[in-house]
């Protein structure tokens, strides 16, 4: 990558993890400078400036990327004295930000970059922030601005092997980046744990806010929605759903497995809806998936857009989610949240998320995921009890709740 800008380096010393001091000299000096990285007035009446890295957006529409979109919502329905930049990629149009009250500045540097250490601090530098929230795990680690980051999960510490040599050398910036962050959030407490446990994070550093589902998930009306669903992908009235990247952790193998048990002692005309994309060292999944002759029996849909999948949810009998590790885990979310009985592991932070409003059991238990699965199929009292309680857990993951808490963050790592 080329930003085609002649640059004087001006070495100020250290400038990890805070903000330049009055009379320090800057860190750069612009000879020719893009008009995008200098916007022409910004911080009026002395407010704190505070930016949003938002350039996943244009990247990708799941996992972080949604994280970030609740987040911009949510802030985006308070009264925030403040001034919230959304820092957007310069391929995303600013018409994608149009719904929101905040100023939007676009970054030439793309995420994950082998040069992002480099060039995004040289862009933020005229930016003059107060702070730089950056949701994607890894900040600047050279900056003058106070820093907080999102900790999704930890999985590539947990399971390195299952890692790209791309993803490694991302994620191996982790503990200068967390350790460097005035204030970490992680997405549940078991993240926290794994936070404090592999990078050394001191525990008053690290605070636990708890994701938001995306409002579009909720209960349809048996009607046109569901009906389009099932016609579009060929479904029949009864099925079991996955929803996720295929990828190891996320235990498809033992699923199979357990709806081959399902096949063969319970009810032979179920279908298993697997609605994600193929993501990495999948060839267990379809080694697994021959062996056990599965045939017609499980339909891969790859990715499914939103307002399909919230007619996916619906039109499930329930939601099977063995995996082995989740940092949170919103698949279980989006689907009590749209009246779905849903069946995970007890591994992680998933009992954080799931609580009493699902059936939990053990990863590697083929015949207890089998049995778990039918219990939420056939017995009718148990899917009226998880239908309940699910949608009565899912309200307390609100957009409203999450954005006011991170809001609380910002404000604390600004105070030191």
């Amino acid at each position: 990558m080329c930003l085609n800008m002649r640059l004087k380096l001006i070495l100020p010393g250290p400038i990890i993890g805070g903000r330049s001091q009055p009379g320090q000299r800057p860190l750069l000096a612009w000879g020719v400078l893009h008009p995008i990285m200098a916007p022409a007035s910004m911080g009026s009446g002395g407010r704190m400036r505070i930016g949003i890295d938002a350039r996943l957006l244009h990247y990708s529409e799941a996992g972080i990327s949604q994280y970030i979109l609740r987040l911009l919502e949510g802030l985006a329905r308070m009264e925030i004295e403040e001034e919230i930049v959304v820092l957007r990629s310069r391929k995303q149009q600013p018409a994608a930000m149009s719904g929101l009250p905040f100023r939007s500045l676009a970054l030439w540097t793309p995420p994950h970059n082998r040069f992002e250490q480099f060039a995004l601090p040289l862009e933020l530098t005229r930016l003059k922030l107060d702070l730089l929230h950056s949701p994607d795990f890894i900040p600047p680690l050279r900056r003058r601005f106070r820093s907080v980051i999102t900790v999704h999960d930890l999985a590539f510490l947990r399971y390195p092997h299952l890692l790209t040599r791309e993803s490694a050398h991302y994620y191996a910036q982790i503990d200068q980046g967390a350790r460097s962050a005035d204030r970490v959030i992680a997405v549940s407490e078991s993240t926290k744990r794994d936070v404090i446990q592999l990078l050394g994070v001191p525990e008053d550093r690290v605070v636990v806010i708890y994701e938001a589902y995306n409002p579009a998930f909720r209960p349809l009306p048996a009607g046109e929605q569901v009906s389009a669903v099932r016609d579009r992908y060929g479904l029949p009235e009864r099925f079991v759903l996955f929803v996720g990247t295929i990828e190891p952790r996320k235990n498809l193998p033992t699923l199979l497995k357990a709806f081959r048990l399902l096949l063969d002692g319970k009810d032979s005309s179920l279908l298993l809806v697997v609605a994600g994309q193929w993501g990495w060292l999948y060839d267990e999944v379809q080694q697994t998936y021959e062996q056990l002759r599965l045939g017609q029996r499980v339909r891969f849909l790859g990715h499914v857009p939103t307002p399909e999948l919230v007619a996916l949810y619906n039109a499930a009998l329930v939601l099977a989610y063995p995996s082995y590790y989740e940092g949170f885990g919103l698949p279980p979310l989006e689907a009590m949240a749209c009246g779905t009985p849903v069946v995970a592991a007890r591994t992680s932070s998933i009992p954080e998320v799931v609580g009493d409003a699902g059936l939990l059991v053990d990863p590697d238990d083929i015949e207890g995921l089998a049995a778990a699965l039918w219990r939420a199929i056939d017995d009718s009292e148990v899917r009226e009890v998880l239908i309940r309680r699910g949608l009565e857990r899912a309200k307390a993951f609100s957009v409203d709740r999450m954005a006011k808490a991170t809001l609380a963050v910002y404000r604390a790592a600004l105070l030191g």
